[in-house]
């Protein structure tokens, strides 16, 4: 084994750091993620109006298996987990079939789509190098930019008090759109900062601040957090599980391209890491890691949660920091577990007014939709691009903004193309496997 420290590196991949310098390497990673890791089951359940014992146990479980997903990643179970510090949490893509299955079917429809779902990113991970020739840069970036324009829906409507305040009348109103603005004026104003912790921290500050403003403005009420004991036991199929065609569709499509972007995190923290991005053994790490990706996925469903994603951003913090090593990734995973056990950290951030959450996902959802713009342009934009990307996107929005379309549609083809996610996607894939043009 080479344990030699790459250029750029103060600790390696195989390294033991000082537990001074592994503590506070972790306390950065996890300070980057957990806001990540929190908000996707806020919104879930805000738009499924769960009451807040619900609303806490899954925040508590989303935490407490992203610690689970990120200790296989990082240790490397057999042919499970890639090796690397690699990070995983609820990802933001699922949102949108989420939050439809739920609407559809509730928590089991939602809980039983996960599960089904993961075996496509499973079986993706087999066959990786053959479906990145179906699944190529140019239908990750279309569906990735739907992905953020679909969700700013949801994050505008958080900003405006949400479907409580729509029934109460008072959507819209300037105590809600000005709290969520002063969220998003605070987190562009940190991210501007050239000081790299508070540009980290900078979704945390607006949060924090945003809270403490609302509760001075009486939104919030402590005493509304009852007794749920003193530790959140994870239970599995606490919800009951089903099994809906139609959301599992939804999410098995979203799952074919979180695997083509986990490849890409997973290339990106190789490089960072110093190990071989190409090759034999690049590519067994790779399919580990997608396996993991998919595998823990499962477990989330199975223990009440959502999917799950490796974190892009924590290939930076590891440039920040200089260290690679995996020992860390034990500290991170440790931790999130520990918060994942105690009701009392759901139950704060369950008790968050819409607003708050509202002003940060809103610019969450449009970096989502930069990030897929970006990679787009990244390719060749030649005629066929054009049309893929036109017809994609004229199909996907389509279904968004006039929903009515699809009306007269059988039930189960209704649901399946209701997410203009997945109805966006699939028209990416089959336009760019079947326009042929012969350029000039």
């Amino acid at each position: 084994m080479n344990n030699e420290t790459p250029k750029g590196l103060i600790y390696g991949l195989e390294a033991r750091p000082p537990l001074r310098d592994t503590l506070f390497a972790a306390l950065q990673h996890l300070l980057a993620i957990f806001v990540a890791i929190i908000t996707p089951p806020l919104i879930i359940a805000g738009a499924l109006k769960l009451d807040l014992e619900t609303t806490g146990f899954l925040v508590s479980m989303s935490l407490f298996v992203s610690g689970v997903a990120t200790f296989v990643q990082c240790r490397r179970l057999g042919p499970v987990g890639c090796g690397l510090l690699c990070v995983q949490g609820t990802s933001f893509s699922f949102i949108g079939p989420i939050i439809a299955a739920g609407l559809a079917g509730g928590l089991p429809a939602i809980f039983g789509a996960t599960i089904a779902g993961s075996v496509v990113e499973m079986l993706v991970s087999r066959v990786l190098k053959y479906m990145r020739r179906i699944i190529t840069p140019l239908v990750s970036g279309i569906v990735v930019t739907l992905i953020g324009l679909s969700l700013i829906k949801v994050g505008i409507t958080a900003c405006g008090g949400g479907e409580a305040a729509k029934a109460a009348g008072t959507f819209g109103s300037i105590e809600y759109v000005g709290l969520a603005a002063l969220v998003l004026a605070l987190i562009i104003f940190f991210n501007r900062s050239s000081n790299h912790y508070l540009r980290m921290s900078s979704i945390v500050i607006g949060l924090v601040i945003g809270y403490v403003v609302s509760w001075a403005m009486g939104m919030v009420n402590f005493s509304d957090i009852p007794d749920f004991g003193n530790l959140n036991i994870p239970i599995p199929f606490k919800y009951g599980v089903s099994f809906d065609l139609s959301a599992i569709v939804s999410l098995g499509l979203v799952y074919l391209i979180t695997a083509i972007e986990a490849y890409g995190d997973i290339t990106a923290n190789s490089l960072i890491s110093g190990q071989p991005v190409e090759g034999e053994k690049f590519m067994k790490r790779a399919s580990g890691g997608i396996l993991a990706d998919g595998f823990n996925s499962m477990l989330a469903g199975i223990f009440n949660s959502f999917p799950n994603s490796i974190f892009a951003q924590n290939n930076g913090m590891i440039q920040l920091t200089g260290v690679a090593s995996r020992y860390v990734g034990y500290f991170i995973a440790g931790m999130l577990v520990l918060l994942g056990l105690f009701p009392v950290v759901g139950l704060i951030f369950s008790l968050m007014p819409e607003p708050v959450l509202g002003g940060a996902t809103l610019l969450m959802f449009g970096t989502v939709a930069a990030a897929g713009i970006r990679i787009i342009a990244s390719q060749d934009i030649n005629r066929k691009a054009t049309l893929v990307i036109a017809i994609s996107f004229s199909f996907g929005l389509s279904v968004e903004l006039v929903p009515e379309i699809l009306s007269q549609l059988p039930e189960t083809v209704r649901n399946i193309f209701s997410s203009g996610i997945t109805t966006g996607g699939v028209m990416a894939i089959l336009t760019n496997a079947l326009i042929q043009i012969k350029e000039d």
